[in-house]
């Protein structure tokens, strides 16, 4: 029998990415063995369609260190000290630029537009003007259709240490939307020990917009293996049901007595296989979008992850409606995290704030509709502590 045990452990150690495995008594605990490896700027350092890209960094004195690309606006890494005062990378990214150029996981902590999420069969109206968009997931327009936001160049400037600013004429037409939209994105590390990301955009012509950003999340580290033993808690007394393509049918269904009731901390592992629940068939796992409790437009705590080992707490706090967990149900190990561990399945998870998904075609989701004149603003915060 302990043959067989530790001869698991070191099937385990294998899978995860541990450097060695060793016969005692001791349990395996890969969050010893996993480094944090700093980005290098030499690594994101080229031209793409004309245009100049780098590595930057922006921090805290409390320690909190991003590194952001320019290239899609991409959070490359962050890095926040755990119970132990350990420094740990608790977003997943490549190392390369040209992973990112090439990716298999495309969305890595980028910035999602013009709308994020998805619109079915990519169609919506305005004013009774129909438009198409490039449909890009089996039948629907996913986070911008084809020529979505992570993908293009943004120009950088860096006013301070704690500061990036990120801007990006997103013309008339390009993704097939209308308008020239004027898109401003600030990424603030607070003295708090947060992450800030400020959202503004103007346009010329009447829009639709809905802007978030796609970081992968592990509070135990990056490549530590399976997120399934977070706890996570989302103020959220609905949900949106989807339907088999991942559509929201417009209904907002309450979560209590189901798998969507994380309003108390709740293992995510704990009923993701629940083989009864239609809605986890349909997203094979959690891939959806939660109402949340507050008032749109007043900041409010949407969630709290808590990483199982490392101890680090994570609160979200958003203006937004909603918010998008997805927990890495496609990830396969086809790519590699910047420490070289393989991208497994669920050993990321994403927490989205946005608008609800295909809000253009449904009367009771709030409008992403902007006009003229009008300014779109939004502000997601990331703010980080530690649970001894």
């Amino acid at each position: 029998m302990k043959k067989t045990i530790l001869t698991t452990l070191c099937l385990s150690a294998l899978t995860f990415g541990f450097t060695s495995c060793h016969s005692s008594a001791k349990k395996a605990d890969q969050s010893d063995s996993i480094k944090v490896v700093t980005p290098e700027k030499k690594n994101f350092t080229d031209t793409i369609n004309g245009k100049a890209v780098s590595l930057y960094t922006v921090k805290n004195k409390s320690g909190l260190t991003a590194y952001i690309t320019n290239y899609g606006g991409r959070i490359v890494g962050l890095v926040v000290s755990d119970k132990n005062g350990k420094a740990t990378d608790v977003v997943v990214g490549h190392a390369t630029l040209k992973e990112y150029t090439n990716p298999l996981a495309q969305y890595y902590g980028a910035l999602i537009g013009r709308v994020g999420n998805r619109i079915t069969k990519g169609q919506f109206t305005i004013d009774g003007k129909a438009y198409q968009l490039d449909t890009n997931d089996g039948p629907n327009s996913l986070h911008g259709g084809k020529a979505g936001y992570q993908d293009v160049v943004w120009d950088a400037a860096q006013p301070n240490d704690s500061t990036l600013v990120l801007s990006y004429l997103s013309k008339d037409g390009e993704g097939h939307y209308p308008g020239n939209l004027n898109i401003k994105v600030t990424y603030t590390a607070t003295a708090d020990n947060g992450l800030k990301m400020e959202y503004t955009a103007t346009t010329d012509k009447k829009t639709i917009v809905n802007l978030t950003n796609h970081a992968y999340y592990n509070l135990n580290g990056e490549g530590s293996g399976t997120i399934l033993d977070h706890l996570l808690q989302i103020n959220a007394a609905k949900m949106t049901p989807v339907d088999s393509t991942l559509i929201p049918t417009g209904e907002l269904a309450p979560v209590a007595g189901t798998p969507f009731d994380f309003n108390k901390a709740t293992a995510i592992g704990e009923r993701i296989n629940d083989k009864a629940n239609q809605q986890l068939k349909f997203g094979k796992g959690y891939d959806h979008n939660f109402v949340l409790n507050g008032k749109p437009g007043e900041m409010f705590k949407a969630c709290t992850l808590t990483g199982d080992k490392s101890g680090i707490v994570m609160d979200v706090y958003t203006v937004e409606p909603g918010l998008q967990f997805y927990a890495g149900n496609f990830m396969n190990g086809s790519s590699a995290f910047k420490n070289g561990i393989k991208d497994a399945y669920r050993t990321a998870l994403c927490l989205e704030t946005q608008h609800f998904p295909d809000a253009p075609n449904h009367k009771n989701f709030a409008s992403i509709e902007l006009a003229p004149g009008k300014v779109y603003n939004t502000t997601t915060i990331y703010k980080f502590s530690v649970k001894k």
